[in-house]
């Protein structure tokens, strides 16, 4: 049997790195409480950790009696020869060496996890969580934030009553608060942690051998696929490790989660068989089982019902209470405010003020301007309201794309873009989808990808035929809040739940019905436009040294001034096509307003009524030398 006296040479010649990790980390402990063997007082002066320590031994003790086979002749390594002398004479000792053998445990030993005596848990107890938390301080450099974190993160799980003061863990946890704060008041820059090495070894024991039950480790991982885009990859290894799990025996239809697991097996295989499901999608009633078991506030006594997943005993009745949920009355409804983005300017116009989460579909035929609408609709959301990802499926990250980005002026901080959708959507409060075709997705892939994603809000950007038509259709803009059609080039038109009948040109970066100072164009259509009304005239193709220089406006940026710089030098050499090209599609309407009304009459531009007395005004001011 192993004890502090023999642990030493029990120990000596043995490859722990071989051995289940338990074992090993727990001899690291011992070996550096007690200096190497040389000083068991700790293990002496504290009942918990002698306990910890017995226990440890006990096991290590019926492991190598079970797995590694003892030699014939089996030897210490240090053999002490003691000669017994007369009572006057001294005893001698002699000591030879003998060659240590190195003990090695076969490969199918040191993986028999099964064979370990685990205290198997569902759920890891918050006690133990912020232990292990605590224990992960030791031995690195800590800041005051860090401090800050935990003390909070273990007071808030104080009065959310997930720690109790009758835990059996409760002194653990009043002693971190404890250092935590103490070390917190005192501390003024980030300092090295390190834990008494008594309690050290203390909180190792209490979290010593406690392990989440494999069947409710597999129902972790298979949640974690609900809803993610092309994880069949990931999809099919967790089915392998199910079947092994069942063929090692480490989980038997005896297990309290069986039935689950066998729902999660047959969903699984539908979805790497399937060539069209593109997202792993976990029915509702199945969903709210699995959350069960993960900690929804039920007791985890098993799925105990005909049909569907249910967290409730069977035959649990639940009272109706008197104030019923759901109904409320028509006139406090009517007074409710919801909380909405708070949308403004033309896309204000055109989509109304959608709330959080809403859902948008875009379609058209190819080359008609949807992706230039929805860059700068992302562009839009980016500067304003949040976090942007714009999958570019159709286009991928090309120069195309860059060009659109530029063009419309959108790049920003707060918009990513990638060529295909990542697993981890939670960094973005808006994902934009281009296109759904490209990227194989069907209405129920949609329905999938948003139930996981409560909160995000999805433009889906649909590529049609040359008649207008996609599959699916009408399935898809049932499913939505917003349409926007794009019938002709350059020309959005919307109807949804927040605003009936917004249009919007797309190329000339405004609304419809929102009247323009200076109004462009058609390249096809371009005429000079007599101006009425105006005395004194000046002719069209008269350059513009008469008049103060006008592309450095005091509100606009240097960016915007040397497009304005831009538009001039192609004004002065007479090239007023190419100017207004540059006007219409390189700017926006913020820089075109700063053109003043003869030159965009020069290049071809139109005048509405304040232009014109704009114009009138300008001749006034600078009349003709």
């Amino acid at each position: 049997m192993i004890n502090i006296h023999n642990y030493k040479d029990s120990v000596q010649n043995l490859d722990y790195s071989t051995l289940p990790a338990t074992y090993w980390k727990t001899h690291q402990f011992v070996e550096k409480a007690t200096e190497n063997y040389t000083n068991w007082n700790i293990y002496n002066s504290s009942e918990p950790i002698k306990k910890t320590i017995d226990a440890y031994f006990i096991k290590l003790d019926e492991f190598l009696k079970k797995h590694y086979p003892q030699p014939k002749h089996e030897l210490p390594n240090n053999i002490h020869v003691v000669k017994i002398a007369n009572s006057h004479q001294e005893t001698n000792h002699t000591e030879h060496k003998v060659k240590p053998t190195k003990v090695i445990a076969s490969k199918e030993i040191a993986t028999e996890d099964e064979e370990i005596d685990f205290s198997f848990v569902e759920r890891i107890p918050e006690e133990i969580k912020f232990i292990k938390r605590f224990l992960s301080f030791h031995g690195k450099k800590k800041t005051k934030d860090d401090f800050l974190r935990f003390i909070n993160a273990l007071q808030r799980a104080m009065i959310e009553k997930k720690v109790r003061k009758a835990s059996p863990y409760a002194k653990h946890i009043d002693y971190i608060q404890d250092k935590l704060i103490m070390v917190f008041n005192k501390m003024k820059k980030a300092i090295p942690v390190e834990i008494n090495e008594e309690k050290l070894l203390e909180l190792k024991g209490v979290i010593l051998e406690e392990k989440v039950m494999p069947s409710v480790m597999l129902i972790k991982r298979y949640i974690t696929l609900n809803g993610k885009y092309a994880v069949k990859d990931k999809a099919q290894l967790l089915l392998n490790a199910m079947d092994k799990a069942f063929k090692l025996k480490k989980i038997t239809k005896m297990d309290k989660y069986n039935k689950l697991l066998d729902q999660m097996h047959a969903n699984l295989s539908i979805y790497i068989k399937s060539k069209t499901q593109k997202i792993l999608s976990i029915p509702k009633a199945e969903l709210n089982g699995l959350n069960g078991v993960l900690g929804c506030g039920c007791n985890l006594s098993g799925i105990d019902t005909e049909n569907e997943m249910s967290c409730l005993e069977r035959d649990t009745v639940i009272p109706i209470a008197k104030n019923t949920q759901g109904i409320m009355n028509s006139i406090d409804f009517a007074r409710m405010q919801f909380k909405t983005l708070g949308f403004a300017g033309k896309y204000r116009k055109l989509i109304g003020d959608p709330n959080k989460g809403f859902t948008t579909m875009v379609y058209g035929k190819p080359k008609m301007g949807k992706s230039y609408l929805c860059i700068d609709f992302a562009g839009y959301l980016a500067r304003n309201h949040g976090k942007v990802l714009y999958v570019a499926k159709e286009e991928g990250l090309d120069f195309t794309l860059q060009e659109k980005l530029n063009s419309k002026e959108v790049a920003h901080p707060n918009l990513d873009v990638a060529n295909d959708i990542p697993n981890d959507l939670s960094p973005y409060d808006f994902i934009f989808l281009d296109s759904v075709n490209k990227l194989g997705l069907s209405s129920n892939d949609l329905e999938a990808l948003k139930h996981a994603s409560p909160g995000k809000s999805f433009v889906y950007i649909f590529q049609t035929t040359k008649e207008g038509n996609f599959r699916g259709a009408n399935e898809f803009q049932h499913d939505v809040d917003v349409v926007i059609n794009i019938p002709e080039k350059g020309l959005a038109v919307q109807n949804g739940r927040f605003n009936q009948g917004g249009e919007m040109r797309i190329f000339d970066n405004d609304v419809m019905t929102e009247p323009r100072e200076l109004e462009g164009i058609k390249k096809k259509k371009r005429e000079i436009v007599e101006v009425k009304n105006v005395s004194n005239a000046l002719p069209l193709n008269e350059k513009s040294s008469r008049f103060p220089d006008w592309t450095e406006p005091k509100d606009l940026s240097p960016s915007d001034w040397q497009k304005l710089k831009h538009i001039k030098k192609y004004y002065d050499e007479g090239n007023y096509a190419e100017a207004m090209d540059y006007a219409m599609y390189s700017s926006d309407t913020t820089i075109r307003e700063e053109i003043p009304p003869n030159v965009w009459l020069a290049i071809g531009g139109q005048l509405t009524s304040t232009g014109r007395e704009k114009l009138k005004q300008l001749l006034l001011d600078y009349p003709e030398k």
